[in-house]
């Protein structure tokens, strides 16, 4: 898998590191970003229509938003076929960050909405990955299948012409 794509796994491998930075650093944010944070959410609660939008909400979409690389850079190293697998590690990849937040950095939180939203995420974009390169891998079936029924109906024809004739 990483010998067959090296860059592939590379990026992938940066990205996993900057999800680590973002989710692993001792603070979520800095001051700069909780105060536009806090402006943009100040800004939503004045309208009734947009006043649903909350800090929770936006985390947990951000959580999503963050993850669907994962999916998508998972089922690309792994393959259409492992689509699952593409998942579960995404999963495990949330669940170890979780779990390095509770033990070890007392500034973060843990919390299973977060590996529910990473978990979704990485859905989102091995489902985004199967959507997209679904029309090429039919058609390489389809050629292969043609293929396969040229090489049976060839084999089968040489063995007529190998046979013996009967008199």
């Amino acid at each position: 898998m990483f010998l067959r794509h090296p860059i592939l796994s590379l990026v992938t491998l940066g990205y996993l590191g900057f999800v680590g930075w973002i989710t692993l650093g001792p603070a979520p944010y800095d001051d700069r970003t909780a105060g536009i944070l806090a402006r943009v959410l100040e800004l939503f609660s004045r309208h009734a229509s947009t006043e649903w939008i909350t800090f929770n909400l936006i985390e947990f979409v951000a959580n999503i938003a963050m993850f669907v690389p994962v999916g998508v850079f998972f089922v690309l190293l792994f393959g259409r076929r492992q689509w699952w697998l593409a998942i579960v590690f995404g999963v495990l990849v949330s669940v170890g960050i979780e779990l390095a937040q509770h033990f070890w950095l007392p500034t973060r939180v843990a919390d299973v909405r977060d590996v529910i939203a990473n978990g979704a995420g990485t859905m989102i974009g091995v489902i985004f990955v199967e959507l997209f390169t679904w029309p090429k891998a039919h058609r390489l079936k389809r050629e292969r299948e043609r293929e396969e029924r040229f090489a049976r109906e060839r084999d089968a024809l040489l063995a007529r012409l190998r046979a013996p004739i009967a008199r």
